[in-house]
């Protein structure tokens, strides 16, 4: 597996962990503590031998676990886990094989950035698997792997019902509660608005691309530039309608 930026790392297909039973504790238990409440793994239907064995696999130092998400037009949204002893963190990432480097979406860990997904294209997203391509199809699995990117004020009515009917489809206990719990705030960043770039030059003197939504979080990678940096206006056009944001018509 070979990710541009990441060619000498230990990066090791991530899919496989899924099956794991504390694999959903891991990846979501810190983003569904609130203010009111700690997690606990009994969230999750597991206990804590269940969720260290998954975040030791997902944590290993000589295999970074690699996530693969296929969209629509050739798009790959990519969770790695970058597993650096002194400063481990997980990018999540849009590659495309025409593409001279990837787009970078959000980073959880010491240098957190984000937000890097809206409701409207993580949702999308989830739902539009390119079946022929590698990785994961699942639409609820989708959605739970990329749910930590997200931070939309704008999230709408209807999004607990969704995200509990995710996680009752992945078999977790009480799946409305933990819905309520994951969609109450973000450990690492507040809620942005997004909105589309206006006609005025954006950093480095790019013109705006049509289509691709922009965040006002000012510690996101998507804050008043491209999204994916180096690509030509007809890439970004595709990315837009992959995404979900923008047709020509």
């Amino acid at each position: 597996m070979l990710i541009h930026g990441f060619e000498n790392a230990p990066l090791a297909v991530g899919e496989r962990l899924l099956e794991l039973p504390g694999f959903w504790a891991a990846h979501l238990m810190w983003l569904s503590e609130t203010r009111e409440y700690d997690s606990v793994p009994e969230w999750f239907g597991v206990d804590g031998a269940d969720v260290a064995e998954a975040w030791e696999a997902l944590s290993d130092e000589d295999r970074w676990p690699v996530f693969r998400i296929p969209f629509a037009g050739g798009h790959t949204a990519v969770i790695l886990g970058c597993n650096l002893r002194d400063d481990p963190g997980t990018e999540y990432l849009i590659t495309h094989a025409d593409w001279g480097r990837h787009g970078r979406l959000a980073t959880l860990g010491g240098h957190q950035a984000g937000p890097g997904l809206s409701w409207r294209e993580l949702t999308h997203i989830a739902r539009t698997p390119d079946l022929n391509a590698p990785g994961v199809h699942a639409v609820h699995v989708r959605l739970l792997l990329l749910l930590p990117a997200l931070g939309d004020q704008d999230v709408p009515d209807d999004a607990p019902e969704v995200l509990s009917d995710a996680l009752a489809h992945a078999d977790l206990p009480d799946p409305r509660g933990l819905a309520e719990a994951l969609l109450e705030g973000h450990p690492l960043w507040e809620p942005a608005e997004w909105t589309f770039a206006d006609a005025s030059p954006l950093s480095g003197s790019q013109e705006p691309f049509p289509g691709i939504l922009q965040c006002d979080g000012p510690i996101s990678p998507r804050c008043g530039t491209h999204l994916a940096q180096g690509i030509t206006r007809e890439q970004s056009e595709r990315l837009a309608r992959a995404l979900g944001t923008w047709s020509a018509e």
